[in-house]
């Protein structure tokens, strides 16, 4: 019997976890062929939202830039969709120690959310816990955004969609977990869940490739 529990378990998280997953698995078919390129999984559609100065930004100014979605809380890193240090260790620190040089073109957009997956208009507290917390944070490379996070995840894929809800995500939201990986051109490029360091490794890798394909078109030019 305890076996047959634990199968049934394994099945359900799995079809829970499927839409995300399914994304990863396409995603990384071009990884996993020889390095050579990521899928194009989709485009995101022309955003606009609020940063932490209280200046409106869109989704133009990005344009040519290399941006990594994400959402915090406002009670973050205590409480956090994703996992906040692996976060800020593994990838910030690589885009910071790395802005003049190759990662020049490279941003984080984090989308404040309330936990509950709705957008918070108070985004003072979270950048005061940036700025205390995050080595060297920059607000021009790690950007808070108040705006409306879920328009930007509404992606849909062989019938699935990121925008799951369920008592088994954080605040009843998929998406809050997710980081996405979007190119120069506003093609999303990779979706994986932001709360475990093997897979927050994997989108730092996932950039490296990116940025290994733009170098790759440069030199044939």
């Amino acid at each position: 019997m305890p076996l047959v529990k634990k199968g049934r378990n394994l099945l359900g998280f799995l079809l829970l976890f499927f839409p995300a997953f399914l994304l990863v698995f396409v995603a990384t078919r071009g990884c996993k062929h020889h390095f050579k390129t990521l899928d194009i999984l989709g485009v995101l559609p022309r955003y606009q939202f609020v940063d932490a100065s209280g200046n409106v930004r869109n989704s133009s100014e990005f344009n040519n830039e290399i941006i990594i979605v994400t959402t915090l809380q406002k009670s973050c890193p205590y409480a956090c969709a994703v996992s906040f240090w692996h976060f800020n260790q593994i990838l910030y620190q690589h885009i910071r120690k790395n802005s003049h040089k190759q990662l020049k073109k490279v941003r984080i957009i984090s989308f404040v959310t309330d936990g509950l997956g709705n957008p918070s208009n108070d985004l003072n507290q979270l950048q005061q816990t940036l700025k205390d917390q995050v080595e060297g944070y920059d607000p021009k490379l790690w950007i808070l955004a108040q705006g409306n996070a879920k328009s930007l995840y509404n992606f849909t894929r062989n019938g699935q969609n990121l925008l799951q809800e369920g008592k088994q995500y954080f605040g009843g939201n998929a998406y809050q977990e997710l980081m996405l990986l979007v190119d120069k051109k506003q093609q999303l490029r990779m979706v994986l869940k932001g709360n475990q360091e093997g897979l927050i490794r994997h989108m730092k890798e996932s950039l490296a490739l990116l940025l290994k394909q733009y170098d790759k078109e440069r030199s044939t030019r």
